[in-house]
């Protein structure tokens, strides 16, 4: 099993709204970014887990653990002209954006960002790296183990 973490800006899809979902699961659409979108297609299987991290907002942080539930496939959002994920350059023929559906598996306590940086054996985390802004990054399982503590407590 590998582990994630997924951003996403609680405005537009919160772990809340997860919660809510039909069976509790969703697509995780509108990652425009190639390196977030081979994680999805070439590294995510089935049963892997994630931290649902809630970004750009007023207390970002780690808000729940997912799985993911269904291997990536063409998101749909790029053909929609309508859509803010739209990419004219993208076609049905030969998409250029995929996604994962996840599930949840639970809220937790909120971690919130400054708690991530202040606690140690965090601190090579790839999502704490400075200028690091990428949607979904690899977690490593002693990063897991510390994250999962701290979101139970």
């Amino acid at each position: 099993m590998r582990y994630w973490l997924m951003k996403s800006e609680p405005d537009e899809f919160s772990i809340d709204d997860l919660a809510k979902a039909p069976k509790q699961t969703t697509a995780w659409f509108g990652v425009r970014n190639y390196q977030a979108r081979n994680h999805m297609r070439d590294d995510m299987r089935i049963g892997d887990r994630a931290f649902f991290y809630h970004s750009s907002c007023p207390e970002p942080g780690i808000a729940g653990i997912v799985e993911i539930s269904r291997l990536a496939y063409p998101d749909a959002t790029q053909f929609d002209p309508k859509s803010p994920y739209y990419d004219p350059k993208s076609t049905r023929e030969a998409p250029r954006w995929l996604h994962v559906d996840v599930k949840l598996v639970r809220k937790t306590n909120l971690v919130p960002l400054q708690a991530l940086r202040d606690t140690p054996g965090l601190e090579d985390m790839v999502t704490l790296r400075r200028g690091n802004r990428l949607s979904i990054t690899p977690v490593t399982p002693a990063e897991w183990k510390i994250i999962e503590k701290l979101a139970s407590s």
